[in-house]
Formats: C-alpha cells, structure tokens, sequence
C-alpha cells in the first residue's frame, strides 16, 4: 500500500487537531522562542532603518571630527574627557591643503547645562529646556542640507555681524510656537533675544524615532563665539568630493594628526569618523543584542523540541496497534517514518506560525503605544522563524518516527 505525501500530511494534521490543548501545550517552547526572535529582531530593524537615515541625512559624503568620540553635546568617555579641544583654524587649514575636499564647516556645541541648571528657550506664555544648542557656519547648509517649514537659514553677512538670529528644529517650534507663528518671533535664551528667520522641517530618521536636530537652536557661528567665549567645543565637518570619501578621509586623517603634532606610533588624540563606520558600530551592538535574543530563543526551541519528542514518543506508543493495522495492509517503513515526521512538523511548524503571528502582535502594539520606537517585521525573519520552526520538528520528530517504523506487525497488532 502506496501513502502518498497528501495523505501522509492530512492524517498529521488529524493527529494533531484530535489533541488540541496537548499540542498547544507542547509547542508553548517553540512558540516562545520564535516571538522573541521574530519581535526582536523586527525592533533592531525598524532602528537600524531609522539610524541609516539619520546619517544619510547629515550627508554620506561627510568625515565628521571631534575631540571625543560620541555624541559631542552628551558626556565624553572619561578617558577622553582631557584631550585637547579642536581649534578654529583647522577647519581653514583643511579646506586649503586637502584636495579631495569639497567643502569644510566649522560648528560650536553650546553646552545646554551649566552648573546643574539647564538652560532654556522662551517666550510670553510657553518655554522649553528641551534644546540643543549650536553655532553654525554659514557653509553647513550646503555641507548638511535640511528642508525648512518656513523660512531661510542665515547669510554669511548675518554671520560676520555676529546677528541675534537663529533657526529652529520642528519639535522647538511646536513647543514655543504651537500656532505655527514662529517666524520673525523673539526668543530669549540664557539671557539674550533672538529672532527666528527660520525652522526646520521634521528630520528624517532617528534613534529610538527621536532625532536631535528637532531640539535644535541653531545660530550664527560668530554669534555663538561672541556670546560663550569660554566655550570651546568646535565639531569639524568635512565634505568630500563625489566618490572620493576613502581619499578624502585619509588625507584628512593625516592632516589631523600633523595639526596636533602627533609623534609616529602615539594614540590619536580626537575622534574622526564617517556615517559608515557609525552605522557599522551600531550594527555591533545590535548583533549583541540579536545573540543574546537567539540564545534566549534557543533555550525556549530546545525544550518545546524536547517536549515535541516526549510527546511523539508517547503517541508511538499510543498508536501501536494503528502502525500495526497500516503496517499489515502494506504500509511501508518510509510511510510510517513519514507520518510521524509529518506530524512532527506539523506541531513545530505551526509553534512557529502561532510566535510570528503573536510577534507580529507585540510589534504592532508597540508601534502604536510608542510610536518613537521604529519597528518593521522583515521577511526574512519570518521566513527564518517558520523554517527554523519547522527543522526543529524534523530533529526531534525522527527518533519516533523511527522507532514507530520498526515495530513489528504482528506484535503491534497483538499490543492493547
């Protein structure tokens, strides 16, 4: 008697509806394990995307450089905390002997916190200490071009008289001017008024759906020096020529360390970096965190597999006498293997099913709960979750299967 693969999948399916709540019970490990992967790795996808758009806004050509690594308004590593500051001139110097340069900027990170106090942005009725601070050159608009909601950015002549003039993020203007009214509007910060000549659009991409450049009070460069003297944490960003970034960024590594007056083999003492190399240390941590989620998922695989051969165990034993009627009626060795791998499957499979559909759940809600943090379902992860799913149930389905094909007819069909 000839099984044929259809048969052999619809009898599976029978075995495992007949036991509904043992089955479910039984594949509760699969269906951990593959929600944790599956949620997990939608969540690293939706920020990696966010991340990948961040920088690709501030410019792919771009070779940013700092005193410290990191966020240059966060805290720098204690370690770099020491390092001398980056001065002025190099931007100048840069532009003039770097030929692979398309342009250079020159910016000012103006601390948001001093001595304990934050400082904060106001007018009549509305503030906000939500701000980042930054001085700017006139050359950044076209270094790290951003769409503006209304308005203009400042002139180079705004920027030599030191103007009282500033631009601001989306998330600044909607917390001082909820009409929409900002433009030509004063506001006072740490003391002084400014005018809003512009604002910005919404920015693109993010960590965690937030991006910085929406707290963003930008003015003049000179008027940012005019107004904090004692401050001086400038950012150099460099842009390169098109398809001349690897040239670019070595001379200006090179140039870098003759400024500081490195010696041959001494540790650098300022931070250089492009979006790449970002994006690529993101993908470092991220792939920490995706290993820790495959080892926990790990464990919930191996005890639903476990519990998957525990229980394919018990329905051989079960179906003694049913192996021994389709064994003496000419079922062959690879039929009955075949069934219960099926039915192995089956249970595995639809473990899996179920934890991407509860994973696609959780990413939902909390796209909608927390619309700030970024997720996307990628294909590959469900495809991956079933297909993992799945072997599991061929692994820990075989050695029932196995034994259920080598029992004896006879003595099968003599078993009660």
């Amino acid at each position: 008697m000839n099984v044929s693969a259809s048969e052999n999948i619809q009898i599976a399916i029978q075995g495992v509806w007949t036991h509904r709540f043992r089955s479910l019970l039984t594949i509760l490990g699969i269906v951990i394990g593959i929600t944790t992967v599956v949620t997990v790795a939608s969540l690293l996808t939706g920020l990696r995307e966010g991340v990948v758009v961040f920088f690709q806004e501030l410019g792919p050509d771009n070779i940013f450089l700092f005193k410290t690594s990191g966020d240059p308004s966060g805290p720098a590593p204690i370690k770099e905390r020491k390092r001398r500051a980056m001065k002025p001139e190099y931007a100048e110097y840069l532009k003039k002997t770097c030929a692979s340069l398309d342009s250079v900027g020159l910016e000012l990170v103006v601390p948001t916190v001093v001595d304990g106090n934050p400082i904060s942005a106001r007018v009549p009725g509305y503030e906000t200490d939500t701000i980042n601070l930054t001085g700017s050159a006139p050359e950044m608009e076209d270094i790290a071009p951003r769409d503006f909601a209304t308005g203009r950015y400042f002139t180079s002549e705004e920027n030599q008289r030191g103007a009282h003039v500033i631009v601001i993020g989306a998330n600044v203007a909607e917390s001082l001017f909820p009409a929409g009214d900002a433009l030509q509007r004063p506001v006072m910060i740490d003391g002084a008024e400014y005018i809003v000549i512009g604002a910005y659009a919404k920015a693109k991409g993010g960590f965690f759906g937030e991006n910085g450049q929406d707290d963003a009070i930008v003015f003049p460069l000179r008027t940012a020096e005019n107004r904090y003297p004692q401050v001086d944490s400038f950012f150099i960003t460099a842009k390169a020529k098109p398809g001349k970034r690897k040239e670019a960024y070595d001379e200006v590594y090179w140039t870098m360390r003759r400024l500081r007056h490195l010696a041959s083999g001494a540790t650098d003492d300022f931070a250089i970096s492009t979006p790449d190399q970002i994006i690529q240390q993101f993908d470092q941590i991220t792939g920490l965190i995706g290993l820790v989620a495959i080892a926990i998922s790990g464990l919930g695989l191996l005890v639903g597999g476990i519990g998957v051969m525990n229980v394919m165990l018990v329905s051989v034993t079960e179906r003694t006498r049913e192996i021994g009627v389709r064994k003496a009626l000419g079922a062959r060795k690879r039929d009955i293997i075949g069934q219960f791998l099926v039915e192995a499957m089956a249970l595995t499979g639809a473990g899996g099913m179920l934890g991407i559909a509860i994973a696609v759940l959780i990413t939902m809600a909390l796209g909608a709960l927390v619309p700030s943090l970024p997720s996307k379902v990628p294909a590959w992860a469900v495809i991956a979750g079933f297909s993992v799913s799945v072997a599991v149930g061929v692994f820990f389905g075989l050695w029932p299967a196995v034994k259920a094909a080598r029992l004896d007819p006879v003595e099968a069909l003599r078993y009660e």
